[in-house]
């Protein structure tokens, strides 16, 4: 049964992760034929971020509370309401809107977590995240190559209307398979439990679980660096070798594949030979040379070579991170701590993309790359700070 939950919570993801993809590598096209700068063009994807950081743990506590099934549907419509709406978008406003509006909504990430936390043993655990980060990674392998295959590489005459409604069309469907696919994990005696227990914010959450607060400050590290490519790499591209949004898609599709790899194969094979904490070091060192070699890549080989490193480092951190945070969490607020540790990505993607645009424009194009390398390095001290005090604590018990 549970594999049967984790089966569906898979498919519900990869179709909610590739309808936002979708548009991932063409935002800053449509906000460039706006005449929007770079630093507005990164503020887009900051903007995303600033909300959902506010959001996630809200959205956290909820599914605690009313289930995480109620929670999925609703960032799911509230996802497809803001695909439409950046689909009409006819200035800089608008786009800003559609924006604002997903990153409330985005409450479908840390109730997914939840969900295959709930359904895990916790032997098992990081295996069930990390097929939960597959199915997002495969999202994001196949939405961007999809988003530029819709639009094509001539800037003329793009039009972005069919790439919204295709991602609209494709949150309506997860809506239906959440409702029908998908039964409640967040039971309503586990959630009359909670509600016995005292209940946690996010600050208490991190002042009285070390180990929760280091391995979310390592994310927020290897975040911040990750939002920095996203949000800079495309209007990068076009300016240094005339990339257009097709040639970006593929490129980001080499990233997010080899991420889809790790997360799906390699980690099940990695973890049990290496431990969490190896394997997301791994990861943060995988991470720093990729992005060094995309900031002296002298054309598309050598870019690629550059992305795949980071998809990899990324493939092998974000689930052992995962894994990692969700072991600071009882049963009964899973939720409100996989949402707090989903928040610290939120805050590194709202610091990184506002960060990217200055620091290209005052440094140069390579600057945002070398800068990232630069602040993900010191994650590997936090996972290991989090794998001591996550040990500590076991030991007490």
């Amino acid at each position: 049964m549970k594999n049967q939950q984790l089966g569906s919570l898979f498919v519900v993801s990869v179709i909610d992760i590739f309808g936002f993809g979708i548009l991932i590598p063409l935002m800053p096209y449509m906000a460039s034929g706006f005449g929007a700068s770079p630093i507005v063009i990164t503020a887009l994807f900051g903007v995303y971020s600033l909300c959902q950081f506010i959001a996630a743990p809200v959205w956290g506590r909820l599914s605690d509370r009313y289930g995480r099934r109620p929670i999925l549907m609703s960032s799911l419509a509230g996802a497809c309401v803001s695909y439409l709406i950046l689909g009409l978008a006819h200035n800089l406003w608008w786009l800003f809107a559609s924006r604002i509006l997903a990153g409330f909504m985005a409450g479908n990430i840390a109730a997914a977590f939840a969900y295959a936390s709930d359904v895990s043993k916790p032997e098992n655990r990081a295996a069930a995240l990390g097929m939960v980060g597959a199915a997002i990674g495969i999202g994001f392998t196949l939405g961007p190559a999809v988003g530029g295959i819709l639009v094509g590489n001539d800037l003329k005459t793009v039009s972005f209307v069919l790439p919204a409604v295709v991602s609209a069309c494709l949150s309506v469907i997860a809506i239906l398979l959440v409702a029908f696919m998908l039964p409640e994990s967040n039971t309503a005696e586990r959630r009359k439990e909670r509600g016995a227990r005292e209940r946690l914010g996010p600050l208490r959450l991190l002042i009285e679980r070390p180990g929760l607060r280091f391995i979310a400050a390592a994310a927020l590290l290897v975040t911040f660096s990750q939002a920095i490519l996203e949000s800079i790499f495309a209007f990068w591209a076009l300016n240094k070798f005339g990339f257009g949004p097709r040639t970006v898609g593929l490129l980001m599709f080499c990233l997010a594949s080899l991420a889809v790899l790790m997360q799906g194969g390699g980690v099940r094979v990695l973890v049990p030979r290496l431990g969490e904490s190896k394997l997301a070091t791994f990861g943060v060192f995988a991470f720093v040379a990729g992005l060094i070699t995309v900031a002296q890549a002298p054309g598309i080989a050598m870019t690629g070579v550059g992305l795949a490193l980071c998809g990899v480092g990324v493939g092998a951190f974000n689930p052992s991170a995962s894994s990692l945070a969700s072991k600071q969490a009882d049963a009964h607020d899973r939720g409100t701590v996989m949402g707090t540790y989903q928040s610290s990505s939120s805050l590194a993607r709202v610091i990184g993309p506002f960060a990217s645009g200055p620091i290209y424009a005052a440094l140069g194009p390579s600057a945002p790359f070398l800068v990232g390398a630069c602040v993900t390095l010191p994650a590997v001290w936090f996972v290991w700070q989090a794998r001591a005090r996550t040990s500590m604590a076991l030991e007490r018990i």
